[in-house]
């Protein structure tokens, strides 16, 4: 079962981050159109539900597929600020009215919010500094709280380090896409994987995978295998810990061999 041994390894201050995923055989991570029956969906939240997490977290993309309330115009999105640091936001009763926190990933501000909860959880969206002041009062009007982390993109580290401090948060799933995790994974953030893999071979091109980020100096992550778990409908629970960097076993070769392409290089987008 899950637990804490992982918490002194990360910096002090931020919440331990856990990968908490779906995947087909071969990496995928649609799960639509897959042959499952109801019971792997309950799976994956039963598994969600053991670690006890203070907050959820996903990128843009994802928000705007299952949560948001849609995008704003590209018009809308292209009026910035340059001004002085404006302080963050959280909203009145945000912390003790809610079960968790659902976080999204959102540089540019794209996301439009009806209100400040989805799933019974507040939202707590983390923005550039470039947003603009009428995007800031759109969100306190919803009562959606904010945190601002990095000039032109989102800084990671810094807003892990605001999720800790702002929100109280100490334990956080990652639940985002390729691109998300594999920028948390790259940036040394992610603490542990946790994979249910199901009995599922995808096979489809060009679709997401676990961790698929573009870049020519990717550096595969060591992991250590801590757990494996047979659960219902033949999916498998697969639980590993992410090693710092530095503990990675690195071996000289004069040539890339073909399938190094660039996945888990990590820069936020």
């Amino acid at each position: 079962m899950p637990n804490d041994e992982g918490n002194e390894a990360r910096t002090a201050g931020r919440p331990r981050v856990i990968c908490h995923m779906m995947t087909s055989v071969d990496g995928r991570i649609v799960v639509e159109g897959w042959p499952l029956s109801g019971e792997g969906s309950r799976q994956y939240e039963e598994v969600h539900a053991t670690y006890a997490p203070d907050a959820w977290l996903c990128g843009r993309v994802t928000m705007e597929q299952h949560f948001a309330a849609g995008t704003r115009s590209d018009a809308e999105v292209a009026r910035t600020y340059d001004g002085p640091p404006r302080a963050d936001f959280v909203a009145p009763g945000a912390a003790g009215e809610h079960a968790s926190f659902a976080i999204a990933i959102d540089a540019r501000g794209k996301l439009v919010w009806e209100s400040g909860e989805v799933a019974e959880d507040h939202v707590v969206t983390v923005l550039s500094e470039r947003v603009s002041d009428e995007y800031l009062a759109a969100l306190r009007e919803r009562g959606v709280s904010y945190l601002l982390a990095g000039r032109d993109d989102v800084d990671l580290p810094v807003a892990l380090e605001k999720i800790g401090a702002r929100l109280g948060v100490r334990t956080l799933v990652l639940e985002g896409g390729g691109g998300i995790n594999g920028s948390f994974l790259r940036a040394a953030l992610v603490d542990e994987v946790s994979l249910l893999i199901a009995p599922v071979a995808d096979g489809r091109v060009g679709t997401p995978a676990l961790f698929d980020v573009a870049g020519e100096d990717a550096v595969p992550c060591r992991l250590t295998l801590e757990d494996v778990e047979r659960r219902a409908d033949e999916l498998l629970w697969l639980r590993y810990r992410v090693q710092p960097h530095g503990e990675s076993t690195r071996r000289p070769r004069t040539r890339r061999p073909p399938y190094a392409e660039g996945r888990f290089r990590c820069r936020p987008t």
